[in-house]
């Protein structure tokens, strides 16, 4: 009897290790009444022991919501123990009035986990591979969902929302899961003038001794956004491309199509190509008509050490180009054409 107790006890620990969890995050029926707002609301990742997210499931529509963004955060901006689905308002650049009380995404421990717009469909991590969330040594205690409200007409006439992303999680304990997944967000500030075709660039050097394998990558502007590509440069000034999509079409992460690796010395760059079609000059911002310029890197390590530096902004244009920077210099005249235009895709 003591034996066959303890091959159950051994059987429901390894169908534990292996059992895929469904996490819904969902915004608890929210109804904001004022266009251009952003939301949050946090979730409380178990202390003990660390999960690993190996996909994203969305609920939701672009007609409702501009996009999502799921954070990782050390602190949320605002955690009330008595009110856990508490929502706040996270638009920090966003001016005008505000039902919601105003706090930050995240008070501290910043990093992007997943960002989802324009009907993407669900992502689903390459075999091995996970986001770590959660224990005692992953800097993520909780997740906190934003979904951007661009436009609150439904909300006028009385309807509630529960856009979110349902995650699928396996435990820490699981032998599923030996890569280890973050995400490395590039970007840029700037402006572009009316009635002008606009470079907006950035490029940071890898400082840290950590390889990085990128396996998909997202694209993300605004408008006017026409090209948006992601390259690395490496120490011998060969240039590979990571990935490059039209902004306007469903912003998912796609696949990076051939393998490759990014070591410490190489430089990551992306450029997005912007056509103003207004009459007045459009500047980097959180509305829907201002702009933006992202490229997201996903990749995983092999072990658990990710980047610390989970961020590669500049100021953008006019101010930084690529030509200006001294860690990348001449750029071939076969790059510069591939990173403006969508031919051969």
């Amino acid at each position: 009897m003591e034996l066959l107790s303890i091959w159950l006890v051994f059987i429901l620990t390894i169908t534990h290790s292996l059992a895929t969890v469904k996490f819904p995050m969902h915004m608890p029926d929210v109804q904001p009444t004022q266009k251009e707002t952003y939301l949050c609301t946090a979730f409380k990742m178990p202390a003990r022991e660390h999960q690993y997210i190996v996909e994203f499931e969305p609920n939701a529509t672009m007609h409702t919501a501009h996009h999502i963004l799921i954070y990782g955060c050390t602190t949320p901006g605002f955690w009330a123990m008595d009110d856990p689905r508490a929502v706040w308002d996270c638009g920090e650049m966003a001016g005008g009035k505000s039902e919601y009380r105003r706090a930050p995404t995240c008070a501290s421990g910043s990093q992007v986990i997943y960002a989802w717009a324009r009907d993407a469909p669900k992502l689903t991590l390459p075999e091995g591979v996970g986001f770590k969330v959660g224990g005692p040594d992953t800097g993520i205690e909780y997740l906190v969902l934003q979904v951007h409200y661009a436009n609150v007409d439904k909300f006028l006439n009385g309807a509630t929302d529960d856009s979110g992303v349902i995650l699928s999680t396996l435990p820490g304990t699981t032998n599923k899961v030996n890569k280890r997944a973050a995400i490395l967000l590039l970007g840029t500030g700037g402006v572009i003038p009316a009635h002008r075709e606009e470079h907006m660039e950035t490029a940071c050097t890898i400082q840290e001794p950590v390889v990085l394998h990128p396996f998909a990558f997202r694209t993300h502007t605004h408008q006017l956004g026409k090209a948006v590509a992601g390259y690395v440069m490496r120490k011998n000034g060969m240039w590979e491309r990571i990935g490059k999509h039209d902004p306007l079409q469903p912003q998912m992460f796609y696949p990076v199509n051939k393998k490759i690796s990014i070591f410490q010395g190489d430089v990551v760059a992306a450029r997005c190509t912007m056509k103003n079609f207004r009459d007045v000059t459009t500047r980097v911002g959180l509305t829907g008509n201002d702009e933006m310029c992202n490229f997201y890197i996903m990749y995983y390590v092999d072990g658990d050490r990710i980047l610390t530096n989970k961020y590669c902004f500049t100021a953008g244009p006019p101010g930084y180009r690529w030509r200006y920077d001294p860690s990348i210099g001449d750029v071939p005249p076969d790059v510069d054409a591939d990173a403006s235009s969508l031919d051969d895709l």
